[in-house]
């Protein structure tokens, strides 16, 4: 899922600037970090880069579609096929076991109930939780709620995975871990666009945009074996 911003403003009321004239590619099967401090338009390039909210002005094309010009149908048939998202708060349901949580995410795609659950059952063990099928939220740790999440945001094989501080309320050993998974579900071929404030995480992934003040400031890449 090849990925581009082109002059990308974002612009609120009293002539505040969230972006000013963002130019980034994103080429399928990338792991990128996006870093900055807070308030530098790095979280606001994520909801446009995924479609959650649109630019002032700009182009922002997603295999050959501008989605900046998309009606909101066509958009939302492009996140539920295309897009998955992972987030620092897990949003998952307390009365949920992990199984149900991560079905939920194929609600709108068309599956039996058997199916919806059968294809969670499959995201989970590939994220490490086979063992915890049945369990609910609150018997789990927050590694293996995030890994529930990203299992959610999974299960309907995505092209790209957007996540915003995926490891922010977590540890850092588990964060790690989380980390490490990501890169493994990069390796089987899932572009992935992690945002972050953490300067020391974003240096363990191959490529790393920094973003300050709503525009790009540095783009750098580091060849890593595969």
């Amino acid at each position: 899922m090849s990925l581009q911003l082109r002059n990308v403003v974002k612009s609120y009321p009293g002539g505040v600037k969230a972006l000013a004239g963002v130019d980034l590619d994103v080429a399928q099967g990338e792991l990128l970090a996006i870093v900055g401090p807070s308030g530098s338009g790095k979280t606001t390039m994520l909801q446009i880069m995924g479609t959650l909210d649109r630019p002032t002005s700009g182009e922002v094309w997603i295999d050959g579609i501008d989605a900046a010009a998309a009606t909101d149908d066509e958009l939302s048939a492009l996140r539920a096929r295309r897009i998955g998202f992972v987030f620092q708060q897990f949003y998952l349901l307390d009365g949920l076991s992990a199984v149900d949580n991560v079905a939920g995410g194929l609600l709108y795609a068309g599956f039996s109930r058997e199916a919806r659950r059968e294809r969670a059952r499959e995201a989970l063990q590939a994220v490490g939780l086979g063992h915890r099928l049945g369990h609910r939220p609150n018997q789990l740790s927050g590694g293996e709620k995030q890994r529930i999440a990203i299992a959610r945001a999974l299960v309907g094989e995505p092209a790209v995975l957007f996540a915003d501080e995926p490891t922010g309320a977590l540890d850092s050993k588990t964060g790690a871990s989380i980390v490490e998974l990501l890169t493994e579900l990069n390796k089987a071929g899932t572009t992935i666009v992690v945002i972050t404030h953490d300067a020391a995480l974003a240096q363990s992934f191959p490529r790393r945009v920094s973003v300050r003040d709503g525009e790009i400031v540095a783009d750098e890449s580091l060849a890593v074996v595969r």
